[in-house]
């Protein structure tokens, strides 16, 4: 099986994976993945794709990932890990499809609006500074 190399986004988090056959290691930007995911939660984010098609010792994963933060980059990972699946077997998609592994998700922060603090929120409504106004 020659490298199969893939792209999976989140957010901000750009991750380009690289899957091969092996023992079952991943590296993450030249470290071993548990070193760049610290918590349990994100670890098993990354290794759910290997986990649901019952390969978790056959590929060897060597990850490149950039933006955002640790856990988007985490589900980049994963999406990354899941199309490279795919790749290497067409018949892993019926697998993974049920289990939303192969959708992006393209929830991303809203943008700041002009006039307001936030993307949504408004400024704190003042009776009193109506009031002078209307007054004056």
């Amino acid at each position: 099986m020659e490298r199969i190399n893939t792209i999976g986004r989140r957010k901000k988090s750009i991750a380009r994976v690289y899957l091969s056959e092996g023992k079952g290691n991943i590296s993450v930007n030249g470290k071993d993945y548990k070193e760049h995911l610290t918590t349990p939660h994100l670890r098993s984010i990354v290794e759910h794709p290997l986990q649901v098609i019952e390969g978790t010792g056959q590929y060897d994963i060597k990850v490149n990932v950039k933006g955002g933060g640790i856990k988007g980059q985490a589900e980049a990972i994963k999406l990354g890990i899941a199309r490279a699946l795919v790749k290497s077997n067409e018949e892993y998609r019926s697998i993974l499809k049920p289990h939303n592994l192969l959708t992006r998700d393209a929830r991303a922060v809203e943008r700041k609006k002009p006039g307001r603090p936030k993307a949504r929120k408004k400024t704190q409504f003042s009776k009193r500074y109506l009031f002078l106004i209307i007054s004056v």
